[in-house]
């Protein structure tokens, strides 16, 4: 079993003070171009270069690994029972369990336009963002029917990531969030610098950027973490994650005010 070249330790703080929380470093991570984390202490690392997912564990522990002939995205490992991906080189969405093992492959191609972004709303459907077309689809894979189509009026040709949530669009630019409702109405627009992705969890709705991790709070983004020399930041449901230097560092969610001030 192939082992990563790092060490993974841990710091516990036994007071509620404000000082800064390491709690663990995983080492030589260079070409990493995006992580997650599940909330079973499961890294999985991204690399461009060869278009491969490997999923290790908190000791470093090479679990699985799959790599694909095009450039794919991660919506999010929070089940790790069922991971969907998208890719818009290939026009596939797919789902990988606990293993990474392939469980299903939707070619979207045979059915749609040309797709921008997918959002798997659960595992029975999908929100597609027809690039050619400017519709939302709203796609049950299961019994393979379209259950709603929204025309759009405005730019989709530079979105990054896409979520759709309570009647509302939560569109993802390089430089900025836009909400619209289904009406293509724009709700709200906020700048963001540097942006990756959207995530959800229950009813909010996050926006990870390449230093930063907002919550969206109205018409304004809340920063919940901050760290101005990192390369990516990223969080689970107990902790906030900054690769820096080529090295994972973790911190528990109660430290992310200290922590943010103090990467201002």
């Amino acid at each position: 079993m192939k082992v990563l070249n790092f060490a993974l330790f841990f710091l516990f703080i036994l007071t509620f003070s404000q000082a800064k929380t390491n709690v663990g470093i995983f080492e030589n991570l260079a070409g990493t171009k995006d992580l997650f984390a599940d909330d079973y202490g499961n890294i999985y690392l991204y690399k461009s270069s060869n278009f491969s997912l490997a999923k290790y564990d908190s000791l470093g522990i090479l679990k699985a690994e799959f790599m694909l002939t095009l450039p794919f995205k991660i919506q999010s490992v929070q089940n790790p029972l069922n991971i969907p991906s998208f890719s818009e080189n290939a026009q596939e969405v797919k789902f990988f369990d606990k293993n990474l093992a392939e469980i299903q492959t939707i070619r979207l191609q045979q059915k749609f336009g040309y797709i921008k972004a997918a959002y798997a709303e659960d595992l029975q459907q999908l929100w597609l963002l027809d690039g050619s077309s400017k519709n939302l689809i709203q796609y049950h894979f299961r019994e393979d029917k379209i259950l709603n189509k929204f025309p759009l009026y405005m730019d989709v040709e530079d979105v990054l990531d896409l979520i759709v949530h309570e009647k509302q669009i939560y569109l993802l630019y390089k430089d900025k969030l836009a909400v619209y409702n289904f009406r293509s109405e724009k709700v709200v627009e906020i700048p963001v610098e540097n942006a990756r992705k959207l995530r959800r969890e229950n009813d909010n709705i996050l926006i990870i950027s390449k230093n930063v991790i907002s919550q969206l709070e109205g018409n304004q983004l809340r920063p919940l973490f901050r760290c101005t020399d990192c390369q990516i930041v990223d969080k689970n449901s107990s902790s906030y994650f900054e690769m820096r230097d080529n090295k994972l560092y973790l911190y528990p969610l109660e430290k992310r005010w200290s922590k943010a001030q103090e990467k201002k």
